[in-house]
């Protein structure tokens, strides 16, 4: 492979390592062709980007990049697919599935802004929750007691209601 073309993909990987906020580092060695396709096709189906790299260009775009990157240099042996994702949670998920079968294997990940190495930390990766998840948690912690609050108004407001309903119609 030309110097070139080799600087070009350092670059392209670089751009996906900006666009996007989380990414995995898989095992694929030991996949047949349509075991390859068959997780291509569930990755897209994720909105997963999947991209198998020469490790050593690989290795290279991350020392290019701003992040500090390096407990997962030890990561880059062998077969290795990134998996791009804007939900940390998804790959996870998706890997989850082949745990079975142990292909593909988690090497290492980048998600929520930290660092997981080996393949121990699947369940940890699958356990967080995206930014949507911890809004939508919040929103409902918030609610609970506002809905109690007008729920104890209303149930009041009828109390109230059928007191002066009792009293209105009591004959003097």
């Amino acid at each position: 492979m030309k110097k070139e073309v080799k600087d070009t993909i350092i670059v392209e990987l670089g751009e996906k390592l900006k666009e996007f906020p989380h990414f995995y580092l898989v095992d694929v060695h030991g996949l047949n062709a349509s075991q390859t396709s068959d997780l291509r096709r569930k990755c897209f189906k994720s909105e997963i980007q999947m991209v198998v790299v020469k490790n050593k260009l690989l290795h290279k775009a991350f020392e290019a990049s701003e992040i500090d990157f390096e407990p997962l240099y030890s990561c880059l042996k062998g077969s290795t697919a990134v998996l791009f994702c804007n939900t940390a949670n998804v790959p996870a998920k998706l890997l989850k599935s082949y745990t079975k079968e142990g292909i593909p294997a988690l090497k290492g990940a980048y998600a929520e802004e930290g660092l997981f190495v080996g393949a121990d930390k699947l369940e940890e990766l699958a356990a967080l929750k995206s930014k949507n998840e911890v809004i939508a948690d919040i929103v409902a912690l918030l609610q609970s007691p506002a809905k109690n609050v007008v729920s104890a108004l209303q149930s009041g407001a009828n109390t109230i209601h059928g007191v002066l309903k009792t009293l209105g119609e009591r004959p003097e």
